[in-house]
């Protein structure tokens, strides 16, 4: 299995990304957002990727942080939801707003990808909410427990954990959050979800 690519990278497009390794030069399909944040051809980067091997295909999958490469696994693993489907998800939501959208519930945020409709979106939602509530209430979003050191949760993921050590679930924290501007500092998306929380 190819983990990682290193080199430069030859060619760039909006879904497809040829990075030259040990003068092989490998095409690899991306989401949108992994293209947006490799540098230009002609200089260094690195993709994270997943190779997908059928019946009569070879495909290489790129992403530009171990995160999305995660998330992008366990998108596909959830029935009916192929790499195109996972690639366009992870075109228009970050790894950590598919998570808070699976935990929440929020199948909605799924429909806006392309060639999702609502009931893939459904699925997706049903079958992520507790696999991913775990990661976010420990603080370790994709990686899990296979991760050696987990990247610095971000504010979202710090406030679902936080609530949830005060004793809601992992999906109530999750929905809570979802619901507040995640720009905001971590205490206040805590105390807006709480204040939210304390009407339902």
């Amino acid at each position: 299995m190819i983990y990682c690519l290193t080199g430069k990278i030859l060619k760039k497009t909006l879904d497809t990304v040829v990075i030259s390794c040990g003068g092989v030069g490998y095409a690899a399909q991306v989401p949108v957002t992994t293209a947006e944040a490799l540098p230009a051809p002609g200089q260094e980067g690195t993709l994270y990727t997943v190779l997908s091997v059928s019946e009569n295909d070879v495909s290489l999958y790129g992403f530009a942080t171990e995160d999305q490469r995660a998330c992008f696994r366990m998108l596909t693993s959830v029935s009916g939801v192929g790499p195109k489907a996972g690639l366009s998800i992870l075109s228009i939501l970050t790894p950590e707003k598919v998570a808070l959208a699976a935990s929440s519930g929020d199948h909605k945020a799924f429909t806006a990808a392309n060639g999702v409709g609502p009931k893939l979106a459904q699925r997706i939602a049903l079958e992520l909410k507790d696999k991913v509530g775990k990661g976010l209430a420990a603080g370790t979003g994709f990686t899990g427990a296979g991760a050696v050191a987990p990247p610095p949760a971000s504010a979202p993921s710090q406030a679902v954990a936080a609530l949830v050590s005060l004793g809601y679930s992992a999906s109530e924290a999750a929905a809570a959050v979802a619901r507040v501007d995640d720009s905001l500092p971590v205490q206040d998306i805590i105390k807006i979800a709480l204040r939210g929380l304390s009407r339902v």
